[in-house]
């Protein structure tokens, strides 16, 4: 399963977003990320399919429309990539602004940007005579349509209201993890108080992440600290059954992730790895930093080969959280090998 947008780099003000996100204390989020490699993939395609149906018009032939779409090319290209270029170096400046003038921004730098593509067209000698009023509207119409096709991804990344937000709270931690480790906890208040305590703290702390803004995006090192709170309550449960392994890259950890992305997928790792199992599992959570990407995997042996099969909504709601913070810029793989069960994301670093 692999995820990752287009244009320009303005961010929506918290005015423009759903009341209950605003109330959360959501951040400013990038409308237009320039720097995103799906982002610019996606402008330039756009732009080239305008480019391919536009050659239709003066050809009645297969070669001619191939060379009229060629040189158009070679005058668009460097006019898109040089928006995408100014978009993601005044990122920053262009958030602080209200979204109309950032809107606004956007399109007046599609009109530049198609006036550059008639200056190249001139200079290149392909004709005598610019319209540069034309040009400049092409590029600001074609602007538009992808300046609002972003605002309109952006406000799609945001629960569209209260009842959405509540739903997607419910499904980070299931009801019956937690009545087990209440179960587990009185179990030990007598007999080994401090663990009991140890326990409690723990849940408290899962609980706590579970509850705290679901846009503000996380390191890795926070998903490991809370994984590992998660797996030292099941350990309780579960002793010996329960066998980790982790193998943990320090230059990884300040990859950016979406907040509980990484404890679901332990989870999973658990629950149809060791619950199963009398003789229970090993699970292995490894990081690795290579180059500018990092690699985290979470396996675990399956008794017998197999395991009980799940409904696959865990990995679904990892896969669509990890492409609206990165786009195509991450990956999301599973599968078995060997009678092991692997996740593999990759993130940038």
């Amino acid at each position: 399963m692999q995820d990752n947008e287009i244009l320009s780099t303005l961010a929506l003000p918290a005015t423009a977003w759903p009341a209950d996100a605003v109330a959360a204390g959501a951040p400013r989020q990038w409308v237009f990320d320039a720097c995103h490699v799906g982002v610019v993939l996606r402008a330039v395609l756009s732009v080239q399919l305008v480019v391919a149906v536009a050659a239709l018009f003066g050809n009645v032939n297969a070669v001619g429309w191939l060379l009229d779409t060629a040189l158009l090319t070679a005058v668009t290209l460097p006019a898109v990539l040089s928006w995408l270029l100014v978009g993601c170096a005044f990122k920053r400046v262009l958030g602080r602004w209200p979204l109309a003038v950032q809107g606004g921004v956007g399109v007046a730098l599609g009109a530049l940007a198609g006036l550059l593509a008639g200056g190249l067209w001139w200079w290149l000698g392909l004709s005598g005579q610019v319209r540069w009023l034309a040009c400049a509207a092409s590029g600001a119409l074609v602007a538009s349509v992808l300046v609002a096709g972003l605002v309109w991804r952006a406000r799609a990344q945001v629960p569209a209201s209260t009842q959405a937000r509540l739903a997607e709270l419910q499904s980070r931690i299931r009801p019956h993890f937690l009545f087990n480790t209440l179960n587990s906890a009185i179990a030990l208040v007598r007999a080994e108080p401090a663990r009991a305590e140890a326990l409690l703290e723990d849940l408290s702390e899962l609980f706590r992440s579970a509850l705290a803004n679901p846009l503000q995006d996380v390191t890795l090192a926070q998903e490991v600290h809370l994984a590992e709170r998660y797996l030292a309550i099941e350990q309780v449960r579960f002793g010996d059954r329960l066998r980790l392994t982790w193998a943990l890259d320090p230059a990884a950890s300040a990859a950016r992730l979406p907040p509980l992305i990484l404890q679901p997928l332990v989870e999973n790792a658990v629950r149809h790895g060791v619950e199963p199992s009398p003789s229970g599992a090993e699970v292995r959570i490894s990081t690795q930093r290579r180059g500018d990407r990092v690699v985290i995997k979470v396996s675990n042996s399956m008794p017998g080969g197999a395991g009980p099969a799940g409904n696959g909504l865990a990995l679904a709601n990892v896969g669509e959280r990890l492409a609206l913070l990165h786009d195509l810029n991450a990956t999301l793989r599973h599968g078995v090998v060997d009678g092991v069960f692997q996740v593999r994301m990759e993130v940038p670093a």
